[in-house]
């Protein structure tokens, strides 16, 4: 019993009168040897120093491990046991050698909102060391070693051989991005941290966006679409049909921005547009916003002057533009509606466009006259009137095709020795088959053609040979204008003769005056 109370460095004292400090009997003088021993023993292993840190158990008392420092010793793992060496006995070799290191840094993780992040430390040569998870920016401790500690139900923990360390972080959320400690509890500690990265897609906020918009023709509109996500979402406008959008007197085909304004909106700017919502984070989203411009009804008509003859089918055409839609009917010139089986009226729509065609069949007297196309909304109505006219019916008569000049079919056999190659020799047949046809012309005939073929076929002009036809001229015409006798049964001439005998006059009458003069 002294041994051991004088091993936990108190030795037993019995009161003696009113007083501490004496100690009877042969227990004293053994504790008093066991001590001196003790202090011999003590002095020799903690030279130079006696202080030095230690490592206390605390909790059974409900607190945490604590520690408390030697400055000799080295910390060696956490527990209720210590083990530690004096500085004198460890080298820089053999200390790294001791102690566990990391073999790579963390990777860094990126992941989208609602999937499993997973965070790895790989660490080697670890021996009786712990290693502890902690979130940085807000230093809160998530797990030691084999357990957790955070009350968060979506992080767990893993391992394997001691060796490969996993934190994991189900359906993560925007709250769990930032940094991640994973460290050693060496002196002085060792750590390396990864950043857990949380994307989100992007979405359109409905309450902040535009919806389907309506505005009269002239306003100034503006269109609104908030989107949020991580990163920062980019928002686009385009018109749904691929058209360009005149933006404030510019075509263009995209329009960068949440928020578009467009002055002075016309019809033209009536359609579906898309506001796309992008940040590289997949899938892109978009939302169609409508916008309708409202406007009176306004029509143009391609002609309004038609003929048709009787009995014809014949079709007005007219063009409407209206919103809200118009109402489309056509009527006669005294406001009647027309509506009967003679007529067919065709509507075809197209946006805020109308097509509209009148169709009559079988047309007759009383169809003829004006019609009006009428257009109605809510703004206002028009009106634009096409006349009818009859015209006359095409013809149905024939007309003869005018006399051809007789051709002359002429053999090879008929071409005279030494005279040109387009020289032909003609039978006295063919001769007088040509006579006879010009005395069948109406008068028509050429004396001097029909006087060469009656005479020498090789006298015949070149001009006939190359296939073209003498000009013939009427002689009642020609020898009225020249003041000489009519005659109404007075043979046709050529041209040719009356020129010939008119010089032949002109030379006799010449040659008269020059014998008169001689004597």
């Amino acid at each position: 019993m002294a041994v051991g109370e004088c091993l936990s460095f108190g030795v037993p004292r019995r009161r003696i009168g009113a007083g501490y400090g004496q100690v009877t009997g042969s227990t004293g003088r053994m504790c008093r040897y066991v001590l001196l021993s003790c202090a011999a023993i003590a002095s020799w292993a903690m030279l130079p120093s006696a202080e030095g840190r230690r490592a206390r158990d605390m909790s059974t008392g409900g607190n945490s491990n604590a520690l408390e420092e030697f400055s000799d010793g080295k910390l060696l793992h956490f527990g209720p046991e210590i083990s530690w060496i004096p500085n004198r006995m460890l080298t820089p070799s053999n200390t790294e050698a001791l102690l566990p290191r990391f073999t790579e840094s963390i990777p860094n993780v990126t992941v989208s909102v609602g999937k499993d992040a997973l965070l790895a430390c790989i660490v080697e040569n670890l021996r009786g060391y712990k290693v502890a998870w902690v979130r940085v920016d807000t230093q809160t401790i998530l797990s030691i070693h084999h357990n957790v500690i955070t009350q968060n139900p979506r992080i767990s923990l893993s391992h394997n051989d001691h060796r490969s360390w996993y934190l994991h972080i189900r359906n993560a959320q925007e709250a769990d991005r930032g940094w991640y400690m994973c460290q050693i509890n060496t002196d002085p500690m060792r750590s390396r941290v990864g950043y857990i990265q949380v994307v989100v897609p992007p979405s359109i906020v409905d309450k902040e966006t535009s919806s389907d918009m309506v505005a009269r023709e002239g306003a100034n509109v503006t269109l609104v679409c908030k989107a949020q996500g991580y990163p920062e979402p980019y928002v686009m406008w385009r018109r749904e049909d691929g058209q360009d959008i005149n933006y404030n007197g510019v075509n263009v085909n995209v329009i960068d921005g949440e928020v578009i304004t467009i002055t002075k909106v016309s019809r033209l700017h009536m359609g579906a547009y898309l506001c796309i919502a992008s940040n590289g984070v997949p899938p892109s989203v978009s939302k169609r916003v409508l916008l309708r411009v409202q406007f009176p009804p306004m029509l143009w008509i391609p002609n309004q002057l038609e003929g048709a003859y009787i009995g014809q089918d014949v079709a007005l055409e007219c063009h409407t533009e209206a919103y809200p839609t118009s109402i489309n009917y056509w009527t006669t010139e005294r406001g009647d509606m027309i509506i009967s089986d003679k007529y067919e009226s065709v509507s075809v729509e197209n946006g805020y466009k109308k097509y509209m065609m009148l169709k009559i069949r079988n047309v007759t007297h009383r169809d003829f006259g004006s019609y009006k196309c009428m257009a109605k909304n809510s703004l206002g109505e028009t009106d634009g009137l096409i006349k009818l006219d009859e015209i006359p019916a095409p013809s149905t008569t024939t007309t003869t095709p005018a006399p051809q000049p007789p051709s002359l079919t002429l053999s090879p056999n008929d071409k005279k020795k030494g005279r040109s190659k387009g020289r032909q020799r003609h039978s006295d047949t063919e001769r007088n088959e040509v006579l006879n046809r010009g005395r069948e012309s109406k008068g028509w005939l050429d004396l001097d053609y029909s006087s060469k073929l009656s005479g020498d076929p090789d006298d015949m002009d070149d001009n006939y040979d190359s296939g073209q036809p003498p000009y013939l001229v009427d002689l009642h015409t020609a020898s009225s204008s020249s003041s000489s006798a009519p005659n109404a049964s007075r043979p046709f001439l050529p041209l040719p003769f009356l020129l010939g005998a008119q010089w032949a006059m002109l030379t006799w009458i010449v040659c008269c005056a020059l014998v008169a003069g001689a004597s």
